[in-house]
C-alpha cells in the first residue's frame, strides 16, 4: 500500500514516467493504479485526442507500438492504457525494443494481470533502464488482509473490531477487490467515525456472525462440542455457503500454528501474537487450545485433516454428504 501511495504521489507531483508496467498476482492495486492515471493525468478536453483504452485480446504488440509512438493533438502528453495484458503473454517481450527508446509525449500504462514478466529478460531490463515504472503487485496473505481492511477504512475515517475484519476474511478470503466491494456496501449504510462490528457485517453483508468458520475454529480450540455441532448443523444446512474444503483448510492452519505454539520457549502474548502472525486480540484463543490440545494430539490432528482435506474434494468419500464428513471429523479431533 505504501508503495503505491508513493507511486501516486509522484504522479500528482508531476514525476511522471513514460511507462508504467503493473503485474501481478494482485489484481487490486494494478486496477487502482490504472484508474487513477486515466482520470487524472489528461482533463476531460484532451482526453478526446489523446487517451487510449487498448485491451490485450483484440491487439498485438506492434498495434500498442504503433499508438504508443503517435504525438499528441492540442496537449502535452497522450495516454495509451492496455487492459488485460496478461492475453499478451507470448509475446509481450517484444515490447522491450519499445521500452528501450519510448516516446517522451505518451503515458503508456500495461495492466498485466495474475503474471509477471521474467526480471532476466530485456523488458524488463529495458523498463528499469529508461527511468519507467514496474510495479509489481502481490497477493498478500490471510493474515494480513484484517489488517489491509483496518488501514483502508482509517484512511476513510471507519474502524473495524478484529472479529468483524476477520469474518470478513473467512468469507470472502484474499481476494481484494471483492473484499473492497463489500467495504463500499458497508460505507453506504453506516456513516463515518462508526466502528464496524460482527453485527454490521450480519446485517448488511449476510455473514453469520454465530455461525461461521471464525467461531467453529474459537469452538474446535475450546473443546465446545456443542457449540461446534450447532455450527456444523448450520454448514450442512448451508453448504454452498459454507463449503467444507474452506473449513478444512482453516482448521488445519490453526492446527499448524499450534505446532508453532507448542515448540516456542516463549509464550508472552505478544510473541506469540508476532512468531504465528495473528492478531493479538486472538492470541488468547490459540493459548487455550495449546492447553486443551497436547502437541501429540495436535500432530495427530493435523494428520487427520490431511486424510479429510482429500476426502472433502470427494476421494473416497463421494457417497457421503459434506455436512456428515464434518461432523465426522469434529467428533474425532474432539474425541
Amino acid at each position: 500500500m505504501d508503495e503505491v501511495k508513493a507511486l501516486v504521489a509522484d504522479i500528482k507531483k508531476g514525476q511522471i514516467k513514460p511507462i508504467y508496467f503493473l503485474m501481478g498476482e494482485e489484481a487490486y492495486y494494478i486496477d487502482k493504479i490504472s484508474d487513477f492515471i486515466e482520470d487524472n493525468l489528461l482533463d476531460e478536453a484532451e482526453k478526446g485526442f489523446n487517451q487510449m483504452v487498448l485491451y490485450g485480446r483484440d491487439v498485438t504488440i506492434d498495434d500498442i507500438v504503433s499508438n504508443a509512438k503517435r504525438y499528441p493533438m492540442m496537449a502535452e502528453r497522450q495516454v495509451v492504457i492496455v487492459k488485460e495484458a496478461q492475453d499478451l503473454s507470448r509475446t509481450i517481450e517484444k515490447l522491450a525494443s519499445y521500452a528501450e527508446n519510448p516516446q517522451p509525449t505518451t503515458v503508456l500504462v500495461v495492466n498485466y494481470k495474475y503474471k509477471k514478466i521474467d526480471k532476466r529478460k530485456a523488458l524488463y531490463k529495458a523498463i528499469n533502464k529508461n527511468g519507467s515504472v514496474v510495479f509489481e503487485s502481490k497477493k498478500l496473505y490471510d493474515n494480513q488482509v484484517p489488517d489491509w481492511i483496518r488501514r483502508v477504512l482509517k484512511g476513510q475515517g471507519y474502524d473495524i473490531s478484529p472479529k468483524a475484519a476477520q469474518m470478513l476474511v473467512e468469507f470472502l478470503g484474499t481476494d481484494l477487490s471483492k473484499v473492497n466491494n463489500e467495504l463500499e456496501k458497508l460505507k453506504i449504510v453506516l456513516p463515518k467515525g462508526t466502528q464496524i462490528t460482527p453485527d454490521h457485517i450480519e446485517e448488511n453483508i449476510g455473514i453469520s456472525k454465530d455461525f461461521n468458520n471464525f467461531e467453529l475454529r474459537k469452538a474446535v480450540g475450546e473443546r465446545n462440542i456443542v457449540k461446534a455441532h450447532q455450527i456444523a448443523k448450520y454448514f450442512a444446512d448451508n453448504p454452498k455457503d459454507n463449503p467444507m474444503v474452506v473449513t478444512v483448510a482453516l482448521l488445519f492452519n490453526f492446527f499448524s500454528q499450534l505446532l508453532h505454539l507448542h515448540g516456542m520457549t516463549d509464550k508472552n502474548p505478544r510473541s506469540v501474537a508476532s512468531a504465528l502472525r495473528v492478531n493479538p486480540y486472538f492470541v488468547n484463543e490459540y493459548l487455550t487450545a495449546a492447553r486443551n490440545y497436547p502437541m501429540k494430539k495436535v500432530s495427530a490432528v493435523v494428520a487427520l485433516l490431511r486424510e479429510f482435506d482429500v476426502k472433502s474434494k470427494g476421494v473416497g468419500a463421494n457417497a457421503v454428504p459434506q455436512g456428515d464428513l464434518l461432523k465426522e471429523l469434529l467428533v474425532r479431533i474432539m474425541g
